[in-house]
């Protein structure tokens, strides 16, 4: 409960606006729901992938990249795990806009999974992955999904957390 304090209160400090950020994505069969972020961007930042943004560190706030990088700003989305419109581990949810990952998520699928916090594509290049390559990933863990391949996502995921590999901004 502490860092959730503490983060909340770096975000309300440090910029102008909610504390929580809530987009909409796709989670399992293409059902969009809200999923909670601690706001890392500025208030007027266009609903887009971050990667799809000319310049995304104009939008940054004082502390977003550190929170990005350090993987904080995730915190909140256990609210979506209690929820029940995400679980520990499944693809990255989409954004909403999205057409493209969620097409091929789709057609391979992918879309039958619960999204997750944490998946095979997140610690196999993250944001780095062009789309067909993150598919490929979720297809992969669709087809062997188990407790141990799960186990094994979860504690390499702490590695690239601890290592801060992957991420950009």
């Amino acid at each position: 409960m502490l860092p959730f304090l503490i983060v909340a209160l770096l975000v309300r400090l440090t910029s102008i606006g909610p504390v929580l950020y809530w987009s909409d994505r796709v989670g399992r069969d293409n059902h969009i729901f809200k999923m909670p972020k601690f706001r890392t961007m500025q208030v007027n930042t266009p609903a887009v992938a971050t990667h799809l943004l000319a310049n995304p560190e104009q939008f940054l706030t004082l502390i977003g990249s550190f929170l990005r990088k350090s993987s904080l700003d995730e915190l909140p989305q256990l609210w979506s795990i209690i929820n029940g419109d995400m679980s520990f581990v499944g693809p990255r949810p989409a954004l909403f806009n999205q057409n493209d990952l969620i097409a091929l998520r789709t057609q391979y699928g992918v879309d039958k999974l619960v999204p997750g916090l944490t998946g095979w594509a997140q610690i196999n290049g993250r944001d780095e992955l062009p789309i067909p390559d993150k598919v490929e990933l979720d297809v992969e863990y669709l087809n062997n999904q188990s407790f141990w391949f799960d186990l094994k996502i979860i504690l390499l995921t702490f590695l690239k957390v601890i290592r801060r590999d992957g991420v950009q901004h």
